[in-house]
């Protein structure tokens, strides 16, 4: 698996979250009104990479995720951790409670996150 560019997500957050559908279906939920003939290209380079699978109707494709989201979500978030975190959990939680300001509550939903799967 490869990391996908930032066009390439986003066609995929729309087929994630539509289940399945035609590029016109794409693109009707993109809100920068993308060419046809743009995301229709976009759409065969994540067939070809093998995130997206497709029924043909004639001249006419029906695409679909081949790649769940949960699992490129994994991809992604173990790329993550190598690339900038040293593989290291601790420096990922402790960059998200310092970097982002984790309010009381959300610490310690983690806390009990942490408890729960120790057991």
């Amino acid at each position: 698996m490869e990391a996908l560019t930032k066009r390439e997500e986003e066609i995929m957050q729309v087929f994630w979250d539509i289940k399945k559908g035609f590029v016109k279906d794409v693109i009707a939920k993109l809100s920068d009104n993308p060419p046809y003939n743009t995301i229709s290209s976009v759409t065969r380079i994540l067939e070809k990479k093998g995130f997206l699978k497709y029924k043909q109707y004639g001249n006419t494709y029906e695409y679909s995720p081949k790649i769940s989201k949960k699992k490129y979500r994994t991809y992604m978030f173990k790329s993550l951790m190598s690339d900038y975190f040293d593989n290291s959990y601790q420096k990922i939680v402790s960059h998200m409670v310092k970097e982002n300001k984790l309010k009381e509550k959300e610490i310690e939903e983690l806390m009990n996150i942490i408890e729960n799967n120790r057991k």
